[in-house]
């Protein structure tokens, strides 16, 4: 009992310290600004991040966020937080109220700033657990960004072309170009009805016979034979 009791002392000690580690990153004090009733909050753990980068991501978030929450979804909370975060190997996520940024992203594409774009979207989906398909999420995401963007032409971002591998389940800019293409070829707002059926959990496959008059297969074939937007 003594040697483990030797063994096990300093491993709860690495533990604890870097529990206290973690913990004081999480808590570091943020940088607060505020602008018309909203919100923004910067945890940045990145010494060497570009302030001329995080100003940019500060001007978009005060642009698109407040125009978003107002055709989106008005109940959107009015305080975000912006994590830029060293330990992230992705390129961002969100939930919560939050946005996780990896700084070694930015090092690679400077230019992507509507990446910011696409993630508080995320916050103003703010949709619950079990709320549809994967792929409307985040082709609503793409599609937001595409129309919504402030300058994807200079991070080389585009929606992807079509070709005949493609499924409407893809997600992500793949889908968000199918939905560019309802808006302007079949009906518009159906984004928008998608986006509060995802919300209220009241999405199902009928939403685009209801919307549209058409199935969703029926839409995508319809695309397959003439794609352009």
């Amino acid at each position: 009992m003594q040697k483990k009791s030797i063994f096990y002392f300093p491993a709860i000690i690495l533990l604890l310290s870097s529990f206290i580690y973690l913990n004081s990153q999480l808590q570091e004090e943020p940088e607060v600004i505020q602008r018309k009733g909203y919100t923004l909050k910067i945890i940045n753990q990145d010494a060497n991040f570009n302030p001329a980068l995080k100003e940019r991501m500060v001007e978009t978030f005060f642009y698109i966020y407040p125009t978003l929450a107002k055709n989106y979804n008005r109940n959107s909370t009015n305080e975000v937080t912006f994590f830029i975060d060293t330990t992230y190997n992705g390129v961002a996520e969100a939930g919560g109220g939050r946005v996780r940024y990896n700084p070694k992203w930015f090092v690679k594409q400077p230019g992507d700033i509507d990446v910011v774009t696409h993630e508080v979207m995320h916050i103003v989906q703010n949709y619950p657990n079990g709320a549809g398909p994967w792929w409307v999420t985040e082709g609503i995401a793409d599609y937001v960004r595409y129309t919504y963007g402030v300058d994807n032409e200079g991070a080389g971002w585009t929606l992807t072309e079509f070709n005949n591998n493609q499924k409407y389940d893809n997600g992500y800019r793949i889908t968000a170009r199918f939905f560019v293409w309802i808006e302007s070829k079949v009906k518009p707002g159906v984004v928008k009805a998608l986006d509060h059926a995802m919300r209220t959990k009241t999405y199902t496959k009928d939403i685009w016979k209801e919307e549209t008059g058409k199935t969703i297969d029926e839409l995508w074939e319809m695309y397959a034979q003439d794609p352009s937007i």
